[in-house]
């Protein structure tokens, strides 16, 4: 049998520490995907191309994200019956996610190729980068299937306490993609186009390994005639949790979206050093991400187990651990996170010293509220794997009223200041309703366990 955790005994704190460990590195793989990518454009080609591909973020974090939260959702039934052990519900639960996620990778394909873009030009993403823009994002749509597809047996493996197998394939496929870059964009010469094209094909290929593993070692996945049936009851129950989620995501990336139509006004030289900055940001913060994705599993497991006691524990131990390592975080960002801009832009640009500038004022800023941040990671993931999804959606939309209060407000009265506040006042405002509905939950979960929310199918 395969690498399964049961995290429903133990102390809580070195099982969650030991699932987090292979997923922070797993995480950092993941955005090595479009680090490589951003690093080899912007220092390969021009800066230009490096604001072009930034400019996709907000949007390729609408649909991507979209699709993550939706699998992510897909994962927390399964994890709730492996930690009741009812297995052959458990395959039940997969099977049917696969159903509702093949039917989202066709209408998500589907409508991503034909608006992506429209929805740059809503976005006013300056002309001079506008094909570019499109030319990757229409490449990473086309490869949506691959996404959804290893996202999901991720989401699987972690549902069974494998946290380490994911990362295996994970660094096999980024190594593959870094070189598939130089390929792409130095040999044969497809530009942003290219960019996008090998990390389609790195997906894929991490996708396609993650399905071999489970088919040839776990035999709790071996599958009876009458599981693959479509069962309108699993997938109410799938859809219940997953679709709430997807759509946090999405609320969210729709803040991003509108924060990144007030940067693309500064002009390409802005737009690249936000680039690079998130891209610092988001390798900084993969640690505190995938605290919060174990807490997921952890509570999701520990829900179907009826063990309550233990989910405060990890709530408790968690929120010390994301505490502790957002300063170490905040640290990093405010001393050294000028030293790594150099790796995205070339200091023979004749933007850079305006490049770096608005980079570094970015990361010191945006630091100071990480603390913030790590309580919104585990709390929201918490109260997910709890299975309290609407609660996490609605912080989502308070984010988003917050977003757009920045874009439209803050940066109108300070500037480039307001760009840097959005995240943080997104943050704070999801807070305050994720601490509220967290107190809520340890006061009404023993009832919920005593309740429907484990029954197997």
């Amino acid at each position: 049998m395969a690498m399964t955790k049961d995290m429903t005994s133990g102390k809580p704190l070195s099982l969650i520490l030991s699932f987090c460990i292979p997923m922070v590195f797993g995480n950092i793989l993941q955005q090595l995907y479009n680090m490589a990518d951003t690093i080899i454009v912007g220092r390969c080609i021009n800066s230009n191309a490096l604001a072009a591909l930034g400019s996709t973020g907000s949007v390729c974090f609408l649909v991507i994200g979209f699709a993550t939260g939706l699998c992510t959702g897909l994962s927390i039934p399964v994890a709730q019956m492996y930690g009741a052990g009812d297995h052959k519900a458990m395959r039940r639960y997969m099977m049917n996610a696969v159903y509702i996620s093949a039917a989202a990778a066709i209408l998500l394909t589907f409508l991503t190729t034909v608006f992506c873009r429209p929805l740059l030009q809503l976005m006013q993403t300056p002309e001079n980068i506008l094909d570019d823009a499109h030319s990757y994002l229409f490449v990473m749509f086309c490869g949506l299937s691959a996404t959804i597809l290893y996202n999901l047996l991720a989401g699987f493996l972690r549902a069974m306490g494998d946290s380490k197998t994911p990362l295996i394939f994970l660094a096999v496929s980024s190594v593959l993609n870094i070189g598939l870059d130089f390929l792409m964009i130095l040999v044969f010469d497809l530009g942003v186009m290219g960019a996008g094209l090998a990390t389609v094909i790195a997906q894929g290929i991490s996708a396609l390994l993650c399905l071999y593993w489970m088919h040839r070692s776990y035999d709790i996945l071996t599958f009876e005639k009458d599981e693959f049936a479509f069962r309108p009851d699993c997938c109410g129950k799938l859809c219940g949790v997953s679709l709430p989620m997807a759509c946090q995501f999405s609320i969210t990336a729709i803040g991003s979206i509108i924060i990144q139509a007030a940067v693309n006004g500064f002009g390409p030289a802005v737009i690249a050093s936000v680039t690079a900055a998130t891209k610092i940001q988001t390798i900084v913060l993969g640690p505190m991400e995938s605290l919060g994705i174990t807490m997921a599993t952890y509570c999701g497991q520990n829900l179907g187990a009826g063990r309550i006691d233990r989910i405060k524990d990890g709530l408790k131990c968690s929120l010390k651990v994301g505490l502790i390592y957002s300063l170490a975080a905040l640290s990093f960002s405010f001393f050294l996170g000028q030293y790594f801009v150099y790796g995205f832009v070339s200091t023979g640009e004749a933007n850079f010293s305006v490049i770096l500038e608005h980079a570094v004022y970015y990361l010191r800023v945006t630091g100071l509220f990480y603390p913030v941040l790590a309580v919104l990671f585990i709390l929201r993931n918490s109260l997910q794997g709890m299975g309290y999804s609407f609660l996490p959606m609605s912080a989502g939309i308070l984010e988003l009223f917050a977003r757009a209060f920045a874009a439209f407000v803050l940066v109108g009265m300070t500037g480039y200041l307001g760009v840097c506040m959005s995240g943080p006042v997104a943050w704070l405002a999801a807070d305050v309703l994720l601490i509220s509905a967290t107190i809520y939950a340890m006061v009404t979960l023993p009832r919920k366990v005593g309740g429907c929310c484990v029954k197997t199918v």
